[in-house]
């Protein structure tokens, strides 16, 4: 069996709840010495505010090929044995399951590093949207993990518009797609 027959990855539609026994069976196996899990349950408040339920929204099809590049990723990194992941869409009410991830292995520290692994690279980089509605209005939320990852990517970018890039725009005399050729010559390699 390929390692990606041994990876459940589902996103639920609206009104469909997580069954955690469905996704810990799924992973579950003679050969497994750990079954790491974690649901990311609805709270009742969020900064003194009152929350009345979270909905998320999607871009499925590539949200699906996300997660199960993460999972991909986290074969590479950790000896796992199954990994299931499934997240819902439209409202989900306090104290509901929103997302679940369950990951098995030989070893505990291989299945609890890949499960947080999982539910993080999931809220840095997966398209799903979250809504916050409370008591007294609503609000669409960003993840912490998602900030920090273009943080990270914003430095990237300083670094690249700091150093000195000159340009050359050389001309082609015969027709072309293009019209003009451009070629970037950094600080180190002038002539």
């Amino acid at each position: 069996m390929a390692s990606e027959d041994k990876d459940l990855v589902e996103i639920l539609e609206e009104h469909n709840q997580i069954d955690v026994a469905k996704y810990i069976n799924y992973v579950s196996a003679p050969q497994a010495g750990a079954v790491a899990t974690f649901s990311g349950t609805t709270r009742d408040t969020f900064e003194g505010k009152t929350v009345l339920e979270l909905r998320y929204e999607a871009y499925v099809p590539m949200a699906l090929r996300c997660m199960k590049s993460i999972c991909s990723s986290a074969r590479s990194s950790w000896n796992l044995l199954s990994i299931a992941v499934a997240h819902c869409l439209g409202p989900v009410p306090v104290g509901e399951t929103s997302v679940f991830i369950a990951v098995s292995a030989v070893h505990r520290a291989d299945a609890l590093d890949a499960c947080k692994f999982v539910i993080d690279e999931i809220k840095a980089s997966v398209p799903i949207w979250k809504k916050e509605v409370y008591s007294n209005g609503e609000v669409w939320k960003e993840n912490s993990e998602f900030l920090e990852r273009r943080l990270d990517l914003g430095k990237k970018d300083e670094i690249w518009n700091q150093k000195e890039i000159e340009v050359e725009v050389e001309r082609h005399t015969r027709k072309s797609c293009c019209g003009a050729k451009v070629k970037v010559i950094e600080e180190g390699d002038k002539k």
